[in-house]
């Protein structure tokens, strides 16, 4: 009995593969569509990267920035407090 149906489910998968074998897999119409969908996303995922390395470029030119004005205003008051020292009487 139990030969019997292990023979049967030998036979069915054994079709099921000539089948699923004779079916074509793509077309090249598909392969083109499946070629500019990949395209598509490539440009997005290009896009998006770009976007991001901009985003943070600008803020660090901006924080960047910013110290460079702190500093070089502490040392503007500290000159200026040198000078006056230095001019009273």
């Amino acid at each position: 009995m139990r030969l019997g149906k292990q023979l049967a489910g030998l036979a069915l998968a054994m079709a099921l593969a000539c089948v699923a074998h004779a079916i074509p897999q793509d077309s090249p119409k598909q392969d083109m569509k499946d070629a500019g969908h990949s395209t598509k996303n490539a440009a997005k995922d290009t896009g998006r990267a770009t976007n991001n390395t901009a985003r943070t470029t600008g803020h660090k030119t901006k924080t960047t920035s910013k110290k460079a004005a702190h500093k070089s205003a502490t040392k503007t008051r500290h000159g200026a407090a040198k000078v006056e020292q230095k001019t009273q009487p």
